[in-house]
């Protein structure tokens, strides 16, 4: 099938709904797929609707990066849009490149865009980028999640990352600048074997000619979405049942949690992980495997940043002091990204920690909170120097009071979007 530009422009402007938003950020990076965004985003909406703004990323890895950079800016200067370029700098030679220059792009781009109260950002990936994911993640054995890829919208960095050309092929957008007379400059490392994501594009080649094409691997990372919406949803309703949000703890029974499919054991105690631990990724398919099993078992396991302790009849998800210990704040300020703590303001020198073991054994009628110690080591308690002055969550407020960034809700709405 073959995309007029209407049709690209109609493609692109359907996936922002009825209400597109009044800023949006467009990454550029000067390669085919992102210049046929902007050039068509640019047309997409009527006059004054949405203000873009276009950012690239110099990763500092090729010398013409810089240049590239320029050319991006001269383009969007010819849209009468503004342009941003970021600069990284943080390669050190360890760890995947692709996947660290990645993050790092993510990183920037969200910084940036909190900065300019852009709440969200248009990437260019296309039906191309979304079938060699597929690939990638059928080598990792991935479950439904993994296969179905890319989603069209995502929460990353405090950003909402848009990817409104997953319909879309390179083929199509390349023909598109092609028909308006723009060029674009090829990045040297997607010619570069070294890379897996080269490595699969070039498999596709021979795959397409036994039926396995870029479009109806896009169709089933799009089946897999539609599983997965189901698993997420089902994974809802039971956490509405059997869970609940105690102290910024996630509780669950135990009894009840035994008896579900495992994929919706998985998926629920998966999210209450990353909404404790606020990970941008999962932890790994075979450390939740062996979690579920730990769990199912009543033992208990640490996992993401998170402690899982069964408790009696209740599975507790709550925050590892490890992970929480070099933790500082001043009241009033956000502590370890989860709690801000309030009390009498005439008191000085004071600091926001985790309570830890000593902290704990000055605190003297903890256990009728009901809350497993294990979970209150890393709840916050207020200091001065060494002493302790409060302990909120822990039964000893001494008018303080501990709020929670996110409701309990934000919990439950988090098994819907992730």
């Amino acid at each position: 099938m073959s995309f007029s530009d209407v049709d690209i422009c109609s493609v692109i402007r359907s996936q922002f709904l009825a209400s597109p938003p009044s800023r949006l950020g467009v990454a550029v990076s000067g390669g085919s797929d992102s210049l046929a965004l902007l050039h068509s985003l640019s047309r997409c909406f009527a006059q004054g609707s949405v203000a873009l703004h276009a950012v690239t990323v110099d990763h500092g890895l090729r010398p013409e990066a810089a240049q590239e950079a320029a050319q991006v800016a001269a383009f969007a200067d010819s849209l009468g849009l503004p342009h941003t370029t970021l600069q990284w700098d943080g390669w050190n030679g360890q760890g995947n490149l692709q996947a660290c220059a990645r993050d790092a792009r993510y990183r920037l781009i969200g910084e940036w865009a909190r900065a300019n109260k852009i709440a969200s950002v248009a990437t260019g990936h296309t039906a191309d980028d979304q079938a060699e994911t597929v690939v990638m993640r059928l080598a990792r054995s991935s479950g439904v999640n993994g296969l179905s890829a890319m989603s069209v919208r995502r929460t990353l960095h405090g950003v909402s990352i848009v990817r409104p050309m997953l319909g879309l092929t390179r083929k199509d957008l390349r023909a598109y600048l092609r028909r308006q007379g723009i060029s674009w400059t090829d990045d040297p490392s997607n010619d570069d074997l070294r890379f897996e994501r080269i490595q699969v594009r070039q498999a596709l080649e021979h795959l397409d000619k036994l039926g396995v094409s870029v479009s109806r691997l896009a169709e089933v990372a799009g089946n897999m979405g539609e599983a997965r919406e189901a698993l997420d949803w089902y994974t809802f309703v039971t956490a509405r049942d059997i869970a609940c949000v105690k102290g910024g703890d996630v509780v669950v029974d135990l009894r009840r949690f035994r008896t579900l499919p495992r994929e919706i054991a998985r998926r629920l105690i998966l999210n209450a992980v990353r909404w404790i631990g606020r990970a941008d990724y999962p932890p790994r398919r075979s450390a939740m495997g062996e979690a579920i099993d730990a769990i199912r078992r009543g033992r208990g396991t640490t996992l993401g940043g998170c402690r899982i302790v069964v408790s009696g009849t209740s599975i507790w998800i709550c925050r590892e002091f490890a992970a929480a210990r070099a933790e500082r704040a001043q009241p009033g300020q956000l502590w370890d990204g989860r709690w801000t703590l309030f009390g009498p303001v005439d008191q000085g020198g004071l600091h926001i920690a985790a309570l830890g073991q000593r902290g704990l054994e000055t605190v003297p009628d903890w256990r009728d909170t009901g809350v497993p110690s294990v979970a209150l080591l890393a709840s916050p308690g207020v200091w001065q120097g060494d002493e302790l002055v409060a302990a909120p969550l822990a039964g000893w407020s001494n008018g303080w009071r501990a709020d929670l960034h996110e409701s309990a809700e934000a919990f439950f709405a988090a098994l819907l979007s992730n």
